[in-house]
Order: C-alpha cells, then sequence, then structure tokens
C-alpha cells in the first residue's frame, strides 16, 4: 500500500488541543468550508449527555430518554423503541430538553445522528449525545439547522472531523470548531417555507409504510394461529432474579435483584397444532470478536452490530449470509446479513445445528422479540442459554419458504416507497446546498 503524504505548517498543527496530525482532518477543516462561516460554538451551547440506565423502565413517564438509536440522518425521531426513566430519575435544569434543542450522536457508526428534540420537552439525552441549544433564538431557525446538520455537505464535514482511534467519535473540542455558513434569520425562514412542503410529501408518504415488524407479526401470527394480543399483554410482565452471591458479599447483606421481562413460550399462545422443539436443538449463538481498529474506512468486511454496520474490516471473517443477535446495549435485536461480515463482541453470530432457511429464521427471531429474554441489572444483556430454551413450532422448509415469499414481497413494496421518500429527501439537501454554496 503506498504510503500517503500530506503537508501542514508546524504552527498551525501547533495550535490544536490534542496535535491531530491525520490528513483526512486538516483536509476537512482547510478544504471543506468555502463560504463565509462562523464557528459551531459562537452559536450553540454544548451539553454531554449522560447514562441513567438504572433508571430505565418501560412504563411510559414524564422522561422520555433519548438514545443514539433513536435519532436519524434525515429524518425525525424515531421513537417506537423509545425508552423511559423512572420518575424518581432527578435531571439537572440544563439538561431537560426543550422543543428547540439539537440531540447530536458523537460515537459509533451513528455519529452525525441529528434531531431537534420537538414533542420531548423535558425528557433528557444519552451519553453517547451531545446537545447543541442555541444562545440566540431571535436570529437562528432551530428547523434550518436540523436540515443544515442532516445535509450531505454537512455531514462530510462531521466525518472529516471524526477521531478514529480505537471506535469512531467526535470530540467536543473539534465539534466546537465546526465552520457553520452565514445566513440570515431571514434567508433562514425562507429556506424552511421551501421545505416545508417537501416534508409534508414525505410525512404523507411514511404514513403508507408499515413497520417490518408488523408485517412479520401478521404472517407468523396467520400462520400459526398466534393470539398476538394476549402475548402482548403477557409481555407486560417482569420476573425478578435474586443474585445470592451479592447477598453474601453486601456488608448490610442485601440481596442483587435484576429484571427479566419475560420468558418466552409460544405455546399457550398458537391455537394450531405443531410439533415442537428446542432453539438450541438448531441453533448455536456463538460470540463475536471485541477487535477494531483504525482500519475502519479500509478494510473490506463489514463489521456487524445489532443495529448494522459499524466499520470496516480485514480479519476474523464470518461467511454470510448471517444473522446477528445483540448481546449487550441493543439486547436481542436482530439483524440479517446477505454478505460476508465480522460481528463485534457485543452481539452473537447464529451458527446453524441442521438445515433451516436462514431468512425465514431471521424474521422468526424478529417475531420472538428475544428483548423479552434480556436482564437488566446496568446494560441490558442477553444470555444464551435463555433462547436455547425458547420452544418453537418444527416446520418443513417448504412450509418456511412460503412464510418467506409473503413477508418478502411486502417488505419489498415498502421499499420502494422508502425510494420515493429519499428522492424527496434529496431535495431538502440540494435547496440548503444552493442555499450555502
Amino acid at each position: 500500500m503506498p504510503l500517503k503524504q500530506f503537508t501542514i505548517d508546524f504552527r498551525e498543527f501547533t495550535t490544536h488541543q490534542y496535535l491531530r496530525f491525520d490528513e483526512k482532518f486538516w483536509f476537512t477543516t482547510k478544504n471543506l468550508a468555502v463560504y463565509d462561516y462562523i464557528l459551531l460554538k459562537d452559536i450553540f451551547y454544548l451539553i454531554n449527555g449522560n447514562s441513567y440506565t438504572e433508571y430505565y423502565t418501560e412504563e411510559k413517564t414524564d422522561i422520555p430518554y433519548i438514545r443514539i438509536g433513536d435519532l436519524s440522518f434525515k429524518y425525525e425521531i424515531d421513537d417506537k423503541n423509545l425508552i423511559y426513566l423512572d420518575d424518581s430519575c432527578k435531571i439537572n435544569e440544563d439538561k431537560k430538553l426543550r422543543k428547540d434543542d439539537l440531540i447530536l450522536a458523537t460515537i459509533g457508526a451513528t455519529i452525525g445522528k441529528i434531531n431537534l428534540a420537538r414533542e420531548f420537552e423535558n425528557g433528557t439525552f444519552s451519553n453517547n449525545t451531545i446537545l447543541l441549544r442555541l444562545k440566540d433564538k431571535e436570529n437562528h431557525n432551530p428547523y434550518f439547522y436540523e436540515k443544515l446538520f442532516q445535509s450531505d455537505l454537512l455531514q462530510k464535514y462531521i466525518w472529516g472531523v471524526v477521531s478514529q482511534k480505537a471506535q469512531p467519535n467526535l470530540q467536543t473540542y473539534d465539534l466546537q470548531k465546526i465552520k457553520i455558513p452565514v445566513i440570515l434569520k431571514s434567508k433562514q425562514d425562507q429556506i424552511v417555507a421551501e421545505i416545508e412542503p417537501i416534508e409534508k410529501k414525505i410525512k404523507a408518504l411514511k404514513s403508507q409504510i408499515t413497520p417490518p415488524q408488523e408485517i412479520i407479526n401478521k404472517v407468523f401470527t396467520r400462520e400459526f394461529g398466534f393470539d398476538l394480543e394476549k402475548f402482548e399483554e403477557f409481555k407486560k410482565e417482569k420476573f425478578f432474579e435474586v443474585y445470592f452471591s451479592n447477598f453474601a458479599n453486601h456488608k448490610d447483606k442485601r440481596f442483587g435483584i435484576g429484571i427479566r421481562k419475560a420468558n418466552i413460550d409460544l405455546k399457550p399462545f398458537i391455537s394450531k397444532s405443531f410439533e415442537y422443539v428446542r432453539l438450541g436443538k438448531i441453533v448455536s449463538l456463538e460470540y463475536g470478536s471485541g477487535l477494531i481498529d483504525q482500519q475502519r474506512i479500509e478494510g473490506d468486511y463489514p463489521v456487524m452490530g445489532a443495529n448494522g454496520i459499524v466499520g470496516y474490516h480485514n480479519q476474523y471473517l464470518i461467511e454470510g449470509p448471517s444473522i446477528i443477535v445483540g448481546r449487550k446495549g441493543s439486547a436481542g435485536e436482530v439483524n440479517y446479513i446477505e454478505e460476508n461480515n465480522y460481528p463485534i463482541d457485543t452481539c452473537f453470530y447464529v451458527k446453524f445445528l441442521q438445515e433451516q432457511n436462514i431468512i425465514y429464521f431471521s424474521y422468526l427471531l424478529k417475531f420472538l422479540q428475544l428483548k423479552r429474554l434480556t436482564l437488566f441489572k446496568g446494560v441490558p444483556g442477553l444470555n444464551r442459554y435463555d433462547v436455547y430454551d425458547v420452544k418453537i413450532p418444527n416446520i418443513s422448509l417448504k412450509s418456511q419458504q412460503k412464510i418467506v415469499d409473503e413477508i418478502k414481497a411486502e417488505l419489498d413494496k415498502q421499499e420502494e416507497m422508502k425510494k420515493k421518500i429519499e428522492a424527496q429527501r434529496n431535495k431538502i439537501d440540494e435547496i440548503i446546498e444552493k442555499a450555502v454554496i
């Protein structure tokens, strides 16, 4: 591989707090901002988020907790998997969300996701995000800045200043010095007025989209004769586990208690007659590797997490297609991968012990919602032996393919709708970039 060379004035290099010498950073800061600009720190207060895992609750409280998985690159906050915090959690006033606040993801492949808080006032935000709060609302339109940061232009800038030691991250020092184009409030308002009709079209199109989980649930419910409503009620139950080792070691002899949401036994909810088999007879959940380094961009194979690609690498290849299941954090999340990949250590990858339809099992594991098996003791975690104990209908490969064909046909229709949405979203990017450059 040829050695990359670049030149920089040493005096300029020494002005950086961390003495960054990577070519990507200096190229970005010197060449991408071809417009009149002001530094981000002169427009926004920057406030770091906090971790509140001990206060997680499934009950809908007055404290929504926005995590990086809830943010989006091009749209609004996705509240389908929103976590809430127990009312006993005390949040500092400066970390309570206001509708005009912007929440920005600052770590991993999610860097650059950014959204207005909008209807999540009085909630708060996670430790992997940073809050951008306008210093002067009279002369700035927060909606404009959401679309500006979501544009390809600013996304390229953000990724240009990202630090990539181990896991990619965005340092507050570098974020403060991002060059924001100087655009008068009157012009910002005009741009927003142009964007709003496009946003209405996008919302109309999005209203026609059925979430994949609903499609999967509908097909399995019919094919299994499954009482989904009864199952949903059952899922609200909580099970407690006591750690006697903690009891023996604690000076006050307190029991260590973890909350397991629910065990999964499908038989009581299925009306049709089937033979059943333990998942452990069909699959083995193997640990991913902890190796992630600076080859994020240069590697040939995607590094996979439960929610998608987190980087690239050349080693420890799992030949695709395969299924990734979240083990920690995104515990229970399921991701089907068509190509060769490299799973990280917060995930399991599924190894089959007998011939099965892999796409069918990716849908089935999503239908099972393995998050029901996670244990909340700090960071949510999934024990693979709990997954092995789940009993499922043992159906033929022909029946599996029938289910796959029906679900895939519906999902393909949704993809066509998403392409129409993306075409509209590209128009917003064009409006932003035309105003800036």
